[in-house]
């Protein structure tokens, strides 16, 4: 089942905050113009990260004319206003930030729905659209969460887990004797030295953790449903991952523009 709300003609500049990255993105009803990732830094000032956002909007031909309207979603309450200030700048608009009073169109089934990450919003709201229901989304960024469309649409809860490079850093700075590694599936699970070993246990691991959440989530639904993935770690973990997997990475952003078209 796919929404119906009539999508508007107008460029939008659509930005994430996440712990890791932030995520730039600029949309329209013809697609998607760029999506690109920087990485979230507390100590850039508006000023530093208006020159990123109009640097990479230069790159892609993207005028500040251009862009009709701004909205933004952040799990770094601390870098909300700097990133909205930096907008005004580039753009000379207040962006719309996803939270409270936003609406979404979503019936959250949460203790208190208010304590849903703005990130995980705007991919369930894209999920729905993109690819009906029921569905598990899977965001896989500084943290894998994982979120759940019920057959009634709505979202039914999820969970969250520590995310690839959490849990290799844990491994690395809380060994003596463990060395960094890349993150890189290697060809046999079973290693035969110390670098495989690890890559082995970080990689096929976390896709374990995947795949027996995904058995976890159906057997408690009680019927199959579809899961799709994002998030920058979506390419490395979900290929070596056992279920059917469909990977989304722009998902976030799509999920921003239908909230921001909701809210005008």
């Amino acid at each position: 089942m796919r929404t119906s709300d009539k999508e508007k003609s107008s460029m939008i500049l659509a930005i994430d905050i996440g712990n890791t990255n932030v995520e730039i993105g600029c949309i329209d009803e013809k697609g998607i113009s760029f999506n690109e990732n920087v990485c979230t830094d507390l100590r850039k000032t508006e000023l530093e990260y208006a020159i990123t956002i109009k640097s990479i909007c230069d790159i892609y031909g993207i005028l500040p004319e251009n862009i009709e309207g701004t909205i933004i979603s952040s799990v770094v309450p601390p870098l909300t206003n700097i990133m909205a200030e930096a907008v005004h700048k580039i753009t000379g608009k207040n962006p719309m930030i996803v939270g409270p009073g936003i609406k979404t169109g979503l019936n959250i089934l949460l203790d208190n729905p208010r304590d849903m990450g703005a990130d995980l919003v705007a991919d369930a709201v894209a999920g729905i659209n993109e690819y009906g229901f029921p569905l598990i989304i899977i965001d896989l960024g500084t943290a894998i969460a994982m979120g759940v469309i019920d057959k009634k649409g709505n979202y039914a809860g999820g969970s969250v887990m520590a995310g690839i490079g959490a849990s290799l850093d844990s491994l690395v700075n809380g060994t003596a004797q463990l060395p960094n590694i890349g993150l890189e599936a290697p060809e046999r699970t079973i290693g035969k030295n110390t670098v495989d070993c690890m890559k082995s246990g970080i990689m096929y691991g976390h896709a374990a953790m995947i795949d027996g959440m995904l058995v976890r989530i159906e057997k408690e639904l009680g019927y199959p449903a579809k899961v799709v993935a994002t998030g920058g770690m979506a390419k490395t973990i979900i290929p070596i991952c056992s279920h059917d997997i469909i990977i989304d990475e722009e998902l976030l952003i799509k999920g921003l523009y239908k909230i921001y078209n909701k809210n005008i």
